[in-house]
């Protein structure tokens, strides 16, 4: 490892400790010969997630695309931001675990509309308004009332 001061090529581990949810490796290292003290990530190099739209167009999974609509979906409610990026997470997780390099977006919305719907009512409907593009009132009508059946 180059230390960023001094670009000499020998650093020593001062510190490791798990972070970003067990993801990756947080290390404090230390210079050799400068003892300028820096921060590393090690983490796993995942192949990229493929998702194929409507259009049959096709884009990387975004967590951060996922995480905007949520918070979105979720403005003046009492959902908190970590509960959010929770859900992105398991998403991405389950959609990994399928063991799968592309996933259909019908998949991903339908697993965040699931999460959502536990947590906050008025959040899944906004969010699956969006996501379903409902047409007319109708349709809007009957998402809530299978909404109301469930509760």
């Amino acid at each position: 490892m180059l230390c960023p001061a001094c670009h000499h090529n020998g650093t020593r581990v001062l510190d490791s400790r798990p972070s970003h949810e067990g993801r990756s490796i947080r290390r404090r290292r230390e210079c050799e010969e400068c003892s300028h003290r820096f921060t590393t990530f090690e983490m796993v190099e995942e192949i990229p997630l493929i998702v194929v739209k409507k259009d049959g167009t096709r884009q990387e999974f975004s967590q951060d695309k996922i995480l905007r609509g949520l918070i979105r979906a979720c403005e003046k409610r009492p959902v908190s931001l970590e509960t959010l990026e929770k859900i992105v997470n398991d998403v991405e997780r389950e959609l990994r675990g399928l063991g799968k390099n592309e996933v259909m977006s019908h998949d991903v919305g339908e697993l965040v509309m699931e999460r959502l719907a536990n947590i906050d009512d008025v959040a899944y409907v906004r969010f699956a308004s969006v996501y379903r593009q409902f047409k007319d009132i109708n349709v809007f009508i009957k998402e809530l009332t299978e909404l109301m059946n469930k509760s």
